[in-house]
């Protein structure tokens, strides 16, 4: 199952996330692909208003993570960009993060190798124009099953 929509603008971006919000459930893993300015914090930012959260959502890239402990859940906003080598997150300890009762954003997945478990769901961004383009796949049952939710099916 597969979700694609031009997205005009980085309003757009977090409405989709609001949207998207409903879905996260426990155990969810959602890998968000894209270069950079492309719109992954935009729209996990949006998520968490979704959610809920009404605090500052900044990007990990230089903590690598955040932790957002929401009432029904907690989630954790991963960013590898600054790594250089996928082991650099066998070595930070992470694995403990993704388990069946938090969710997990990632942002450049890429980056950390075939040691991530895989994920759920996978959102793939890139600019189109002034806006973005957003492809959004159900990579595992429970993924696609969030997404044909998403759709009302």
């Amino acid at each position: 199952m597969k979700i694609i929509r031009h997205l005009p603008d980085a309003q757009a971006t977090r409405q989709l996330g609001i949207a998207l919000a409903p879905l996260l459930q426990p155990g969810l893993k959602v890998y968000f692909y894209g270069g950079l300015g492309t719109g992954k914090t935009t729209l996990v930012r949006g998520m968490l208003e979704g959610l809920g959260y009404r605090g500052k959502v900044k990007s990990p890239s230089y903590i690598l993570l955040e932790l957002y402990p929401l009432s029904r859940l907690d989630l954790y906003h991963f960013d590898f960009y600054r790594f250089e080598d996928a082991k650099e997150w066998q070595d930070a300890g992470f694995r403990e993060y993704f388990d069946t009762r938090s969710v997990c954003l990632v942002e450049w997945p890429e980056n950390a190798g075939d040691l991530l478990p895989a994920p759920d769901i996978k959102i793939s961004l890139r600019i189109k124009g002034t806006g973005r383009d957003v492809t959004i796949e159900g990579a595992t049952e429970t993924g696609r099953q969030c997404l044909a939710h998403m759709q009302g099916g």
